[in-house]
């Protein structure tokens, strides 16, 4: 088990830590430094950079301005022990972004090689991401995505 902090982007005040862990393990820390952004406390943050430093990994955030959190009624319970991860269709301009799969993953390392990706395909279908985000207000990784031409 390592630790992970997230710090505010804010050298003036010397990147405060905003949320941390301090048991979690090194899978966890791979799937969140693959995400674009956090949804916490119904705030999204946008990454900014992650780092490694001795005994600790960080992922630097800032609050996002042009993202609001989600109330999606209609979500699976979710729980962290198995990982999920949720194709959304990306929109501009809408609130609320529609949800095409979900996928289940007992392994770290294929839930990470979903979110790594640039593509998914789904009944056939290629989807190009957009961002990603983990949501832990819903216990959900998020994968958002255009249906590709």
């Amino acid at each position: 088990m390592v630790r992970l902090e997230y710090r505010l982007l804010d050298e003036a005040n010397g990147y405060p830590v905003l949320f941390y862990y301090d048991r979690i393990g090194k899978e966890e820390v791979s799937l969140r430094f693959a995400c674009d952004y956090l949804v916490k406390g119904h705030v999204v943050y946008e990454k900014t950079s992650c780092a490694v430093e001795p005994g600790c990994y960080v992922i630097y955030v800032k609050r996002s301005t042009e993202e609001q959190a989600v109330d999606y009624e209609k979500t699976e319970a979710a729980r962290w022990g198995s990982i999920q991860i949720e194709l959304r269709e990306y929109r501009d301009g809408v609130s609320v972004y529609p949800l095409v799969h979900t996928y289940y993953f007992k392994d770290d390392d294929d839930a990470l090689l979903h979110l790594q990706s640039d593509y998914l395909y789904v009944d056939g279908r290629e989807w190009e991401k957009t961002s990603t985000e983990v949501d832990e207000d819903r216990r959900v990784y998020v994968f958002y995505a255009l249906p590709a031409s």
